[in-house]
């Protein structure tokens, strides 16, 4: 890739190893038809994610199942775990076989162990339901941002994945929605029977009608034509791609920007509620800026997507943990409730944008051949941060220092510019022919 591409746009994105060759690009209406089709995926994604959260109450009630308030959250930990496992294996997986056939296995995935919380007779089976949902879940979104990414025109490629990601908020805030409406009408397991609706719905439409990923295809063409190559160690795909030669500096520095975004998107996700209500606003506000930041997340996922486009996704990553920093240490502070609602709409717009825009600068950086394996270790890493972010809010409340939330997660905002800042660096000062395959 040339460096140019990375930090200036994906309009000047020419030449070998990229995604701007000819061959690697779709025509307008496919590209499409698989942003459309991605979107419904991540959608339940989204959907199938939060539903847990939102019908705990509803589940701690129900005698039948037998769950305690602490079985609640080893089956929440079950989850991520999962889907930190799903997401470092379905890139290497849809590197081999294709992002079609990846999607509709994901999603096959986490519908049908939807359909078996659902019908979970014991918290015991529930549990284990959600454990092999979240290898589906965790699978399905490095394998839509790959998709999306190689099958979008060149100018809006990064305001694709924008758009891409604004259908895992929307599936939150309908689990949300879903959890006041239909929970209380027909009770916790209806909710997780509409998580069954993929399997039935998506995976027949993506094996149908979705077109394979033109990137892929190019490669897999590649890969044909250079066998012999491949026998005398030419061409490395898979894990072996993310750190050959100097590339494996800049994939850990991804891994640790990931690992930051991801605990700032966990852990504010988590604890923004309680962390207002400590700062001195009552409950039914504070409750009210999780929509809002949530909201300014769909909201910021297009702008940055589109400025993205003209900048460079990288320079736009950078900046935006940087205002997100700055947005969420200014929250610790207590000001009109009209000004802080502003604020935290700003806070989302930037905070979720900023890891969206990091897949997207992965994206960029990474060939075909090993394009979902970069993305999928990227977000997996990243899971250790959606870990540890709930958690660091936990022992700042437990240890009396919730004063101190905002600043601590503002710091993981800096540290997430920093890996990035790392990266840009790292590419000027081994720029040739090393990173110009990248």
């Amino acid at each position: 890739m040339e460096r140019r591409a990375l930090f200036a746009g994906g309009g000047a994105r020419r030449g070998r190893g990229g995604q701007g060759t000819g061959a690697e690009r779709g025509s307008p209406r496919g590209a499409g038809l698989v942003l459309g089709l991605c979107w419904t995926a991540v959608f339940f994604d989204g959907l199938d994610m939060f539903m847990f959260g939102a019908t705990i109450p509803a589940m701690l009630a129900d005698e039948s199942l037998g769950m305690e308030a602490g079985q609640a959250g080893v089956i929440g930990s079950l989850a991520t775990f999962g889907m930190l496992l799903g997401a470092l294996s379905a890139g290497l997986l849809t590197d081999a076989v294709g992002r079609r056939w990846g999607i509709a296995a994901c999603c096959a995935v986490f519908s049908l162990a939807s359909g078996l919380c659902a019908a979970a007779p014991t918290a015991e089976v529930f549990g284990a339901g959600r454990l092999v949902a979240g290898l589906g879940l965790g699978g399905l979104l490095p394998t839509a941002i790959a998709m999306v990414s190689e099958s979008a025109p060149e100018r809006r490629r990064n305001l694709s994945i924008g758009v891409l990601m604004t259908g895992h908020h929307a599936g939150g805030i309908a689990a949300a929605l879903l959890g006041i409406s239909l929970v209380s009408a027909l009770g916790w397991r209806s909710i997780y029977w509409v998580g069954v609706v993929p399997v039935l719905v998506v995976v027949p439409l993506a094996l149908l009608v979705l077109p394979e990923s033109p990137g892929f295809l190019a490669a897999r063409g590649r890969r044909g034509q250079r066998r012999e190559a491949v026998g005398t160690g030419k061409a490395r795909l898979g894990m072996m791609g993310l750190f050959r030669g100097r590339r494996g500096v800049t994939t850990l520095l991804f891994w640790f920007s990931s690992f930051a975004g991801l605990l700032l998107v966990y852990g504010v996700s988590t604890w923004l509620p309680a962390l207002m209500q400590a700062e001195g606003h009552p409950l039914g506000s504070s409750l009210a800026f999780l929509l809002t930041v949530n909201a300014g997340g769909i909201v910021g996922m297009l702008v940055a997507g589109r400025i993205s486009d003209a900048w460079g996704p990288m320079r736009v990553a950078t900046l935006w943990f940087l205002v997100t920093a700055l947005g969420t240490f200014l929250l610790g502070f207590k000001a009109p409730l009209p000004l802080t609602y502003a604020l935290v709409f700003l806070v989302g717009a930037f905070l979720f944008s900023a890891q969206t825009m990091v897949y997207a600068a992965v994206a960029h950086v990474f060939p075909a051949q090993s394009r979902a394996t970069a993305i999928g270790w990227t977000t997996g890493m990243g899971r250790f941060g959606a870990v540890f972010g709930p958690g660091m809010g936990g022992w700042l409340f437990a240890t009396g220092h919730q004063s101190w939330g905002f600043a601590a997660f503002a710091l993981a905002a800096v540290l997430g510019t920093v890996m990035l800042l790392g990266v840009a660096w790292t590419m000027r000062r081994w720029e040739g022919p090393a990173s110009a395959q990248t």
